[in-house]
């Protein structure tokens, strides 16, 4: 028990310390886990992605919660989420201490031109995962699309592209295709 402690809020401080960009940046890794541990599985993981951008708060956050309560209960999901945000507290701090031209330092500029790439193909690569996930299902040992799972996703999307309705809220989105879901059973 004390050793997957220490693992779990291991696991998730090298997240918090790597996944510079927020939540979606997390993604990548949390489907990492699911390989190497098994804390959730990728069904789990689609489903966290999902109650994560559902519920306030940040997503990176809410996934952290939800993974660590999956693995150790409610204790667990205080571990995990101590251990992705202790990363961000200790550079704040730094930061806050060393702030005077820090933001115009030329070296800093080159790091942030350097990993806005990386991040941005990290969260490509976990929308690709996700988007696997959660449009295809698997049959025989092969990928088949899901025909319905698919048809709402460019439905929503083509809505998303009318400009009066992408003013919507994401929740009444997210309350759409939760009503949709249970009305047609996806």
């Amino acid at each position: 028990m004390r050793e997957l402690v220490f693992l779990l809020f291991g696991e998730f401080f090298k997240i918090g310390l790597f996944a510079v960009g927020g939540g979606p940046a997390t993604l990548p890794f949390l489907m990492d886990l699911t390989e190497k541990y098994d804390w959730y599985t990728m069904q789990q993981l689609t489903n966290m992605v999902a109650i994560s951008e559902s519920t306030p708060g940040p997503i990176g956050l809410n996934m952290a919660t939800y993974a660590g309560v999956q693995t150790l209960g409610v204790f667990g999901g205080v571990v995990a989420t101590a251990g992705l945000v202790m990363p961000s507290v200790i550079v704040i701090t730094i930061i806050a201490k060393f702030m005077e031209g820090f933001s115009e330092n030329r070296l800093v500029k080159a790091a942030f031109y350097g990993i806005r790439p990386a991040v941005t193909a990290l969260i490509a690569s976990a929308v690709w995962g996700i988007c696997r996930v959660s449009l295809f299902t698997q049959s025989e040992g092969r990928m088949v699309p899901a025909l319905k799972t698919i048809v709402l996703c460019v439905m929503i999307f083509g809505f998303l592209q009318v400009k009066r309705l992408n003013k919507l809220h994401p929740a009444v989105w997210i309350l759409a295709a939760a009503f949709i879901g249970v009305v047609f059973r996806f």
